[in-house]
């Protein structure tokens, strides 16, 4: 199914709608690039989240978990090349002070876009796009720290520690999701280019001479974890970085595409990034970084590392994206987000058709029910039948149960399914059985 052309300003007004996703700090104008997760986007975002980590942590034995802290020595973004290289060429307007991306088309003839100033400006200087702020009271040049602009370097310098006590052994993987924060300059597309952002990150360790191999195995394993959660093979595609794309650290790398409305865009990363962290931080901290194969006593070396980088902000909105749909029922259009239901922020909703004749009371100790059993649910007894189903069509919900007269008379519910219509009669005892079976 094709999707529409305004499909963005359509998940934006849907996102606010059904309280998904709001503009932060909304009420004062709004904060640029900078986004709230409501009631059901915070549910999506963490279904997304856990379902990342069962597929890298939970269902593995090679990769341990971690969460390390978001300020770090300074020292670490000089040892990892951000201080000096994580840095764009930028140009501002003489008159209204703006600035932009030098290579932005829109400033091309010269003339500023904000304020119209002609010939407006000078040479691009280099900005760094890390945050910086202070550790103390007093801010000085001495107690600058940054916030980190990724999360693959509090893996990097918990190297030791991890293997040491996990008594793992290479190959193996640190896996970690959390925020991180860039001063980007032109951020845009609602939330796939953001300030403030999480990432879903894994570093897997390996020998040198395995790591061609290695790069190959988590290419195809993390292809076919997105097309585990529905989303459209014809959607998607690998992106391999051109040798003027390639970043100073990688061997190879490439790109997990979405065909956006606004083009082929990467929301993963895998890249063989080979010593070169290790070695680094050997080199600036002065601690030993090597790995000694206890095989072998004699075999020391430093390992290569393959990485798997995923935003979960630009995975999520590639789920949302994937899932959009208009579609002609009974002369109306229904808008459904046709979520997979082990990522839908509600995962049943229960109706009383009328609000008498005791369906309410029925309807009630079902959703307490799946309440009980950890399923997410939701109760709706206002407006018709259509209505509601409608309204949780647009949420994402995959399943509507609506108790009515016949459930009165032989303790049987009406299930509906979400994608296909269908509805069914089912006895209300192992009703929450019956769902469960359905959400994996």
């Amino acid at each position: 199914m094709a999707q529409p052309t305004d499909l963005m300003d359509k998940l934006v007004s849907l996102s606010k709608r059904r309280g998904f996703i709001f503009q932060s700090s909304e009420i004062y104008g709004g904060t640029g690039s900078v986004w709230d997760y409501g009631p059901l986007g915070v549910e999506l975002k963490r279904n997304l989240r856990d379902a990342w980590w069962r597929a890298m942590v939970h269902q593995r034995d090679d990769i341990e978990g971690l969460d390390a802290a978001i300020l770090m020595h300074p020292r670490v973004w000089e040892a990892s090349g951000h201080v000096a290289g994580f840095t764009d060429p930028l140009v501002e307007c003489r008159n209204c002070h703006r600035r932009f991306r030098a290579d932005n088309p829109d400033i091309a003839g010269g003339q500023c876009p904000v304020c119209g100033t002609k010939d407006a400006f000078g040479e691009p200087r280099m900005f760094n796009l890390m945050f910086k702020t202070f550790m103390g009271p007093v801010e000085e040049d001495a107690a600058v720290v940054y916030m980190r602009p990724e999360t693959a370097q509090g893996i990097y310098v918990n190297f030791q520690n991890v293997l040491t006590s996990s008594r793992q052994r290479i190959p193996f993987g640190i896996a970690q999701v959390g925020k991180a924060f860039r001063n980007e300059i032109t951020p845009g597309n609602f939330i796939f280019r953001t300030r403030e952002f999480e990432q879903m990150e894994m570093q897997f360790f390996v020998e040198p001479g395995t790591d061609d191999e290695w790069l190959e195995y988590w290419k195809a394993a993390r292809m076919d974890w997105h097309l585990s959660l529905g989303l459209r093979a014809e959607k998607l595609r690998f992106h391999e970085h051109t040798p003027d794309e390639l970043a100073h650290y990688a061997k190879r790398a490439f790109d997990i595409q979405y065909e956006f409305p606004f083009g082929w865009q990467e929301f993963e990363g895998i890249h063989n990034r080979t010593d070169f962290d290790l070695s680094r931080h050997q080199a600036y901290s002065g601690k030993r970084l090597e790995y000694v194969d206890p095989t072998d006593t004699n075999k020391r070396y430093i390992p290569y590392i393959i990485e798997t980088s995923a935003g979960l902000d630009r995975t999520l909105l590639v789920v949302m994206a994937d899932a959009y749909r208009e579609e002609e029922v009974e002369g109306e259009t229904r808008v459904v987000l046709a979520l997979h239901p082990k990522l839908a922020p509600i995962k049943v909703a229960v109706f009383p058709l009328i609000k008498k004749e005791g369906m309410p009371e029925v309807a009630s100790r079902i959703h307490d029910a799946f309440k009980a059993a950890g399923i997410n649910s939701f109760y709706d007894d206002s407006g018709s039948i259509g209505r509601r189903y409608r309204r949780q069509d647009e949420a994402g919900t995959p399943f509507g149960i609506t108790v009515d007269g016949q459930t009165l008379e032989d303790g049987t519910v009406t299930v509906r399914d979400r994608d296909t219509l269908r509805q069914e009669r089912v006895p209300t005892e192992g009703i929450v059985a019956y769902i469960r079976d359905r959400l994996q």
